[in-house]
């Protein structure tokens, strides 16, 4: 019997040279590998960096956790937000929280995160995601 899907790893592609920037080369369960460094935990992932991120559930996301993403010279200009199997509605206040930090919001499941982010690294746009793992 082959496994799920949910019990393997998926390829994510396309996506730049990841000596250039930090690249999402696969997602799984309980784990990311980012470039060539291999992650069991939740991650901020800008251009420039992966950060462990100290958030467990996607009902933690707060802005006051998402500093990684605002740093740098180019700070994102659009945060995705990978939670888990599936999409969660993120309320009000922390969507308007970080519009006023200059911050757009995608919130969808932790593939299609991955995929979203590595496609507009290839486009050259600010963008980071921020990943709970499956």
């Amino acid at each position: 019997m082959s496994p799920s899907r949910r019990d393997r790893d998926e390829n994510v592609l396309p996506a730049p040279d990841p000596a250039q920037v930090q690249v999402i080369r696969t997602y799984g369960p309980g784990r990311f590998v980012i470039s060539d460094r291999e992650w069991h935990q939740p991650v901020l992932v800008t251009p420039g960096g992966t950060a462990a991120w100290p958030v467990t559930r996607a009902e933690e996301v707060a802005a006051a956790n998402l500093g990684f993403v605002r740093e740098g010279e180019a700070p994102a200009e659009l945060l995705v937000l990978g939670c888990g199997p599936r999409a969660i509605f993120v309320p009000p206040p922390l969507r308007a929280e970080l519009k006023a930090f200059g911050l757009a919001l995608e919130v969808v499941d932790t593939g299609s995160a991955c995929r979203i982010y590595n496609v507009l690294i290839s486009e050259g746009r600010r963008v980071a995601a921020a990943l709970i793992p499956l």
